[in-house]
């Protein structure tokens, strides 16, 4: 007898494709700053500061995006988000000075990408599985990957052949007339809706929806006053820094600057997002049966090394071994922290705890955004930014080593958050 597929891959698949056109769609923006730098007559610096206005946005939705998921539920949160997302960028054609942009994609579009992010879609994945979990945010993250790998060398191919205002028309429709109708009629929030069980069962009662009773006693301050929680953070911090920030906005003008062509550097932004998928899904296989700080610890290692590469890239073939080897370990560091975030602290709301720890990374994002762009205007190049970047990624690495195992970390939560309680 056939066996009949699971919805919850059904769920996976759709928040995929979620992730590939919102957030494609957001990583394309390095392919439009210089086509606005001549449009709008504006530097560098001004360029990056809509970014960071975006990040900004983006980040501090996430805490609030967390409470309206636990309240609706991520079905509503992501179909809605795309919906508001394909608006905005449809309707950037119609922008004719540089403020409408920080509103209409510094603001607007922004809280619509904050909506379709990973906090409302780990949510739904966490609720559609108890096994195979890592396997499961993998793939939801290989959208990321898969985004950047289409949607960023389409924009630019789109730009050089038609214009930047052609291409937000043409992205800004995808959103509205594809994505969004299958996100509104194929996702549902819980097992419970297409009368089934998550893969692997529910462990507890509590899995079926609402947090449990436990959990709605546990004051949140003891999350704040954990050292674990800050461990957590900050290598986030320097994750979004070092990659929507700095690499997704800044590598296609610093390929630009080099003098690499278009074609050479679309083929270094598809190489980078090709790899990105492979790694993501390999992080998220090897997350459900290693250690996961120790997968983070070695994934920002290399991510340092590969940053070293990229500061000698003179040539195309150094500039496409970076592409590789950044991307191996470019959004590879999303499924293990998702996973020791939810090991950590399950007894506390996932959107609460992931709306915190995404802010952090669009916190990183902005200041990666919009520093190099500042430091370019005045010194003519990125070198600043990368031996930065270097540095604190090593930090990142040895912030993670110093992370306790899950399990004896759950021990020590209990007896603080009871401690903290009484208090």
């Amino acid at each position: 007898m056939k066996r009949k597929l699971h919805y919850a891959w059904i769920i996976v698949f759709v928040t995929f494709l979620t992730l590939l056109a919102v957030q494609g769609v957001r990583l394309s923006f390095g392919a439009f700053i210089q086509p606005w730098e001549e449009e709008f007559a504006l530097d560098r610096g001004t360029i990056s500061l809509i970014s960071m206005l975006s990040f900004i946005v983006y980040g501090v939705s996430q805490p609030v995006i967390g409470r309206l998921v636990d309240r609706f539920g991520p079905r509503i949160i992501l179909s809605f988000s795309t919906l508001l997302v394909g608006l905005s960028i449809f309707f950037t054609y119609l922008v004719t000075s540089p403020w409408q942009l920080f509103i209409l994609y510094g603001i607007i579009a922004s809280l619509g990408v904050g909506g379709a992010s990973n906090v409302a879609s780990t949510v739904i994945v966490t609720n559609w599985f108890t096994e195979k979990r890592g396997l499961a945010f993998g793939i939801m993250e290989a959208g990321f990957g898969a985004g950047q790998m289409l949607l960023v060398p389409g924009s630019l191919m789109l730009i050089h052949w038609f214009n930047w205002k052609i291409t937000v028309i043409v992205l800004g429709a995808f959103l509205i007339f594809i994505v969004f109708p299958i996100v509104l009629l194929f996702l549902r929030n819980h097992p419970s809706e297409k009368d089934a069980q998550p893969i692997g069962g529910y462990q507890t009662e509590a899995a079926k929806g609402e947090p449990s009773e436990q959990a709605k006693k546990i004051p949140y301050k003891a999350v704040f006053l954990n050292r674990t929680f800050w461990f957590l953070i900050l290598p986030f911090f320097i994750c979004g820094f070092t990659t929507t920030g700095l690499m997704d906005t800044h590598l296609i003008p610093f390929s630009h600057d080099h003098g690499f062509s278009t074609g050479v550097t679309s083929a270094a932004v598809s190489l980078l997002a090709g790899f990105n998928i492979i790694g993501i899904l390999v992080s998220g296989v090897v997350a459900d049966r290693w250690s996961s700080r120790k997968i983070l610890c070695f994934l920002y290692a290399v991510r340092a090394l590969s940053l070293v590469i990229l500061l000698s890239s003179h040539e195309p073939i150094l500039l496409l071994g970076f592409a590789i080897l950044f991307g191996l370990v470019d959004f590879a560091t999303v499924a293990p922290t998702q996973m020791l975030a939810t090991q950590y602290f399950r007894q506390y709301s996932v959107g609460f705890i992931l709306g915190w720890l995404f802010l952090s990374h669009q916190i990183g994002s902005a200041l990666g955004a919009y520093l190099p762009g500042v430091w370019y205007s005045q010194t003519g190049n990125y070198n600043l930014s990368f031996y930065l970047s270097i540095i604190i990624l090593a930090g990142a690495s040895i912030l993670n080593i110093l992370l306790p195992e899950p399990k004896k970390m759950n021990r020590t939560l209990d007896s603080e958050a009871q401690s903290v309680q009484q208090n």
